[in-house]
């Protein structure tokens, strides 16, 4: 029988997880230098678990890039400000389409 893909080992220390093994929270109180080798590894200190965020990482660079070199072009050789405008009048097009409700009669 095989085995179902989410169950598969692979892609496990790319996941973030709130829940950390024994050894990982050691190893993060190592890390931020709040472990003594004389401490007994049960009873241990609450670790935090931070997610990161790469999506605002991204956005930040290219504001970046785009400051530092006036107009930046995208991989076509056209200009982002060009894609950004085709972007924002896709999502306007669903706002404009709705149409307002009959005026009441009095």
């Amino acid at each position: 029988m095989t085995q179902h893909s989410s169950l598969r080992g692979e892609g496990m220390g790319s996941r973030h997880r709130n829940v950390l093994k024994r050894y990982e929270r050691i190893k993060k109180l190592r890390e931020e230098e709040k472990w003594k080798e004389e401490r007994s590894v049960f009873g241990l200190p609450k670790v935090k678990s931070i997610k990161v965020k790469v999506r605002k990482a991204k956005a930040a660079e290219k504001a970046e890039g785009a400051a530092a070199g006036g107009v930046a072009t995208g991989a076509a050789g056209q200009a982002e400000p060009a894609a950004a405008s085709k972007a924002v009048s896709k999502t306007a097009a669903p706002a404009a389409e709705k149409k307002a409700p009959p005026p009441k009669k009095a």
